[in-house]
C-alpha cells in the first residue's frame, strides 16, 4: 500500500469511528464491525462490514451512514459498502478499548 493509500485509509477509520450501533456504546471499528476496506483505485473505495446481528432493524441506516461518512474523506469518489455475515461476528473481533467499554475480561 502506497503512502497517499496509507494516509487515506487511516481518515477513512477515523470517520467510521464516529459510526455507532445505537445500542451499543462503542463504534463499529473498535466492535470489528469493518472487515475489509479495499481501494480498487485511489479514488475508490470498498468496505466489507458486518453487524452484530444478522436481523438488525437498522442495518440499512448504519450502511448509509457508513457509506457517508466515507464520502466525507478528501479524494474519495466512489464508496461502496458490502454487508456480509461470513464470516459471523463474535465478540473476539472487539479491540481491547471495546471489552474495557463493554466490562469484557482482556
Amino acid at each position: 500500500m502506497d503512502m497517499t493509500a496509507s494516509i487515506t485509509r487511516d481518515l477513512i477509520i477515523e470517520k467510521l469511528s464516529t459510526v455507532y450501533d445505537p445500542e451499543i456504546p462503542v463504534n463499529i471499528w473498535e466492535l470489528g464491525l469493518i472487515y475489509d476496506i479495499e481501494f480498487p483505485k485511489p479514488s475508490e473505495v470498498i468496505i466489507h462490514m458486518t453487524l452484530t446481528a444478522p436481523g438488525c432493524p437498522i442495518a440499512d441506516e448504519i450502511v448509509q451512514q457508513v457509506h457517508d461518512v466515507v464520502m466525507e474523506v478528501e479524494g474519495i469518489e466512489s464508496a461502496t459498502v458490502n454487508l456480509v455475515f461470513e464470516p459471523a461476528w463474535t465478540p473476539d473481533r472487539m479491540s481491547d478499548v471495546a471489552r474495557l467499554e463493554l466490562g469484557y475480561d482482556i
